[in-house]
């Protein structure tokens, strides 16, 4: 682990947005990037300034303005999604390589625009939750030799859909749905991959479920647990194992054991190849890993970036493709009121 001041090559970036968000959660994590913060930029221009001054940088209350005065090499910004593809076409045109938080845009139409104005730039959205230090475990025990064989998928959310789902679409509404639905549906499809078709069920008291179709043939299931019920689950299963990662804090891989029906006596049988392995943070340090930065996947998906940028690498998760496969499931479930979507139909 290296901080700002220890690295020897440090991109110049800005931050655009400097809101509440921000300022809890992005504007810290720089503390630990390959960056140089130059300036920042809201059109709030007096709470920039409160900001800048904070940040020993300098305040804009224009892209235009900014651009024009500082030469950087890339930019942060969490401004909504309803100016995120404007501001990112924008700064590619001038030549910067571009983070965004999520969620991306309100249309997947908007993501294809920003990724035909990409044009070799680097460009990652953050989701968190494909950045978790839960989920890398989940990805490491579902693609590795050893355990692998995923069949289905479960997340478990706090949320329901909104029951006019074309009208949302149409009139571009912002709802829940599109504001942290998008946490669980990265985490899927990161484990998952491409999803060929959704179908979305809606209870009447609310809550309800999507389904997902997976093309490498596993079957994915978001449970909107209507309500403000403070729960967040993730369930992945296979033939020899099963894996859970509860309150994104504490992954369990349960292995079963050996036994023969009728005959075995002891469930904890000698050895330790079966049973269950618990990865959990230790929250009686000060240290990193106890972090919600870092145990929530922010430090990972801006650090991602820019390891990107510095490398020239072309990103793949997060990626704006990886955003556009993501709103049009989002798209989907809105519009499927019960029926299977056919993703590309």
């Amino acid at each position: 682990m290296s901080y700002q001041r220890n690295y020897e090559k440090r991109l110049e970036v800005a931050v655009i947005g400097v809101g509440s968000h921000t300022y809890r959660n992005i504007l810290p994590t720089l503390h630990y990037l390959p960056v140089r913060l130059k300036a920042v930029c809201d059109i709030n221009l007096a709470l920039a300034q409160r900001t800048a001054e904070e940040y020993g940088c300098k305040a804009y209350a224009t892209t235009k303005e900014l651009y024009a005065a500082e030469r950087l090499d890339a930019v942060f910004m969490a401004v909504g999604p309803q100016m995120h593809p404007a501001l990112a076409i924008e700064a590619f045109a001038a030549g910067m390589h571009v983070w965004t938080e999520k969620p991306v845009a309100m249309r997947a139409a908007d993501v294809q625009e920003m990724i035909q104005a990409r044009k070799g730039l680097c460009a990652v959205v953050g989701f968190k939750k494909a950045f978790m230090p839960s989920t890398d475990k989940a990805l490491e025990i579902i693609y590795s030799p050893k355990y692998g064989g995923l069949k289905s998928m479960l997340a478990v959310y706090p949320m329901s859909l909104p029951p006019n789902g074309r009208e949302v679409l149409e009139k571009r509404q912002f709802t829940n749905w599109l504001g942290n639905g998008v946490h669980p549906l990265s985490l899927l499809l990161a484990a998952g991959g491409k999803v060929e078709a959704v179908t979305a069920i809606q209870g009447k008291n609310g809550g309800g479920a999507v389904l997902l179709d997976f093309a490498n043939g596993v079957s994915g299931t978001f449970h909107l647990a209507a309500g403000p019920h403070p729960i967040e689950r993730y369930e992945f299963f296979a033939d020899k194992w099963h894996l859970e990662i509860d309150n994104c804090l504490r992954v369990t891989l349960s292995r079963g054991i050996p036994f023969v029906y009728g005959v075995t006596t002891n469930f904890a049988a000698p050895g330790d190849e079966g049973g269950a392995i618990v990865w959990e943070p230790q929250n009686c340090l000060a240290t990193l890993e106890n972090k919600a930065l870092f145990t929530q996947g922010v430090f990972q998906e801006m650090k991602y970036f820019c390891d990107c940028v510095l490398e020239k690498r072309v990103p793949e998760r997060g990626s704006l493709e990886f955003a556009l496969e993501l709103m049009r499931v989002y798209e989907a479930a809105l519009l499927s009121e019960g029926q299977r979507i056919i993703l590309g139909a």
